[in-house]
């Protein structure tokens, strides 16, 4: 049985889970105050991170705003949704695969 545990146990193989770039868009309507607020609130940046970051998406017209796991990378994307409808934005967040 010992043998059979350890057969098995060799057997298995772990891989990584994917990652996902969360990405926001600039638009003409979020203010960049809102902007802050997100990735202060939802990506847990700091506020010198968040105004960079912010800049970024302002001159570029987009910037990932963290990489996580697919189900983290999703979760995130709804709260920005959500946080952006409550407050009347059209701040767009997607999920690219890493």
């Amino acid at each position: 049985m010992a043998s059979y545990k350890y057969e098995l146990e060799n057997s298995i193989e772990l891989k990584e889970p994917k990652k996902y770039k969360v990405i926001l868009f600039n638009d003409d309507f979020s203010t960049m105050d809102f902007v802050i607020k997100v990735l202060m609130v939802i990506f847990r940046k700091t506020i010198e991170e968040s105004q960079a970051l912010m800049l970024h998406i302002h001159n570029n017209g987009k910037a990932i705003c963290g990489i996580y796991t697919k189900e983290i990378a999703f979760t995130k994307i709804s709260q920005v949704q959500t946080i952006a409808r409550k407050e009347n934005f059209p701040l767009k967040a997607i999920a690219e695969e890493e």
